[in-house]
C-alpha cells in the first residue's frame, strides 16, 4: 500500500549462474588429460563428453544450503512488558502512545503488532479503541489513528508518554493537556493519509513513531523514559484456575471479544471472527499476545462542564478494582489500586501477595465494572 506522495521501489531477487562452475570443471578435466597417459586422456575425454546437460533454474527459484539463526535479545528487560531488549536498544527515551481505531470498518489495524504493549478501553457506541505503546520499539506504519478521550491521560501520565491522536473535542484535548500528557496532532511527517479499500476519511490516518519522536523533540517535549517498570514482571504469580478461553462483553451491541489459548499464545477473535492486523505491504496475521491483564473500572459520563462539546463515556482509573491476569492458559485473580494518575497500578493477588506478570507481549483491557468476564 503506497503512502500519499511517496514512491515505493521494489528490488527483485538475483539468480546465480552455473556456467562459471561448469567451465571450471571442464578446464580441470582437460588439464588432467594433458598431463597424464593416453589411457588417462581417454578417460578424461570420456568424462567431459558424458557431462549431463545443465539446466539453469527459473528466476523464481533460489537454492541455499546456509542456515542462519538470530540470537535472542539479551539486553535489559522492557519497562512495558518485561521481555529482554536488544543490547543496543535506546531505553533512555520517551514512550510514544498512539490512539488506534477499533470500529469494525477500521479493521484490520496496522502497527499494533509492533507495540510492546496495548491498552484497550471503551468509547461511545459500545466499541473499544486501542492505545499502542512504544518505548524500545518503533513502527513506520500504524493506524488508523483516532481522537483522544478523557480516560487516556489517566493511563499515560504515569508513563510520561507523548500521545499521538487525530485530534478530539476541544474540551477533551484541554483536559489531556491539563493532565500533564504531551499531545501530537495530525501533521506531516508523523502522520499521513492512506486511502484503504474505500474506508471513510476519518479512518485513513496513519503514522510513523520515529517521525513522532522527531516531532516531539521539535516541540521541546521531555524525552524521559518511564520511572520504572509499568507492572511487576518476573516469575508469574501462581494460577488460581484454568483459562484457555476468555470472553469479554464490552457491549451487548457487538460480539464478545474472545481470546483463545493455542498452547503458546492467546489469539483474538471478535465473536467467531479472527481479529487480524495488516502491514504496509498487506501481509498480516491474527492478533496474538502472551499475557492479558483485565482491570475493571467504574464507568461514568464525562462532559464539557457547560461548554461546547458532547459528553462521552469514561472510566475511573484511580481508587481500586478487580484484576484478572491471564497467561499460559491460566488465570490469577486479584485487585488493583492507586491513589493518583501519576502512580503505577499496584496489583495484589486474592491471597494478599504481589501479582507478578510473566514477561511477554502484553494487552491491558481497562474494562467496565459489572460487565461480563468469563473464562474456562
Amino acid at each position: 500500500m503506497a503512502r500519499t506522495g511517496t514512491d515505493v521501489t521494489y528490488t527483485g531477487s538475483l539468480v546465480r549462474s552455473l556456467r562459471t562452475i561448469i567451465l571450471l570443471a571442464v578446464s580441470a578435466l582437460l588439464a588432467a588429460a594433458c598431463s597424464g597417459s593416453e589411457a588417462g586422456k581417454s578417460v578424461a575425454v570420456a568424462a567431459v563428453t558424458t557431462l549431463p546437460p545443465v539446466t539453469v533454474p527459473p528466476t523464481t527459484t533460489t537454492t541455499s544450503t546456509t542456515t542462519t539463526t538470530t540470537a535472542p535479545p539479551t539486553g535489559p528487560p522492557s519497562l512495558l512488558n518485561g521481555l529482554p531488549t536488544a543490547e543496543d536498544a535506546d531505553l533512555a527515551r520517551r514512550v510514544i502512545a498512539v490512539k488506534v481505531d477499533n470500529h469494525p470498518e477500521a479493521r484490520p489495524q496496522s502497527g499494533i503488532q509492533d507495540a510492546e504493549a496495548v491498552i484497550e478501553l471503551l468509547v461511545e457506541g459500545g466499541i473499544s479503541r486501542f492505545i499502542a505503546l512504544f518505548h524500545e520499539a518503533d513502527t513506520t506504519y500504524i493506524g488508523p489513528i483516532r481522537s483522544g478521550r478523557p480516560t487516556d491521560p489517566t493511563l499515560l501520565r504515569s508513563l510520561g508518554a507523548t500521545f499521538q491522536t487525530s485530534g478530539g473535542q476541544s474540551w477533551v484535548l484541554s483536559l489531556i493537556n491539563r493532565s500533564g500528557v504531551n499531545l501530537l496532532g495530525e501533521q506531516l511527517p508523523n502522520t499521513f493519509r492512506i486511502p484503504r479499500g474505500g474506508r471513510a476519511f476519518e479512518r485513513t490516518l496513519y503514522g510513523d513513531t520515529t517521525a513522532m519522536r522527531t516531532a516531539a523533540d521539535s516541540r521541546g517535549y521531555a524525552n524521559d523514559p518511564p520511572p520504572g517498570p509499568w507492572f511487576s514482571f518476573g516469575e508469574p504469580s501462581a494460577a488460581t484456575g484454568t483459562a484457555v478461553e476468555v470472553a469479554l462483553t464490552w457491549s451487548s451491541d457487538w460480539p464478545d471479544v474472545r481470546w483463545e489459548f493455542d498452547g503458546e499464545q492467546y489469539l483474538r477473535f471478535n465473536g467467531d471472527t479472527p481479529h487480524e492486523w495488516v502491514d504496509e505491504e498487506d501481509a498480516g496475521a491474527q492478533i496474538a499476545i502472551d499475557t492479558l491483564l483485565v482491570l475493571t473500572a467504574e464507568l461514568y459520563t464525562a462532559s464539557p462542564g457547560g461548554g461546547d462539546g458532547t459528553a462521552v463515556p469514561a472510566l475511573d482509573t484511580t481508587g481500586s478494582g478487580d484484576a484478572y491476569l491471564f497467561y499460559a492458559g491460566s488465570v490469577v485473580e486479584g485487585t488493583w489500586e492507586r491513589e493518583s494518575i501519576e502512580d503505577f497500578f499496584t496489583l495484589t493477588t486474592s491471597d494478599g501477595g504481589e501479582m507478578v506478570l510473566p514477561p511477554g507481549r502484553l494487552w491491558v483491557s481497562v474494562f467496565p465494572a459489572g460487565r461480563a468476564i468469563s473464562w474456562e
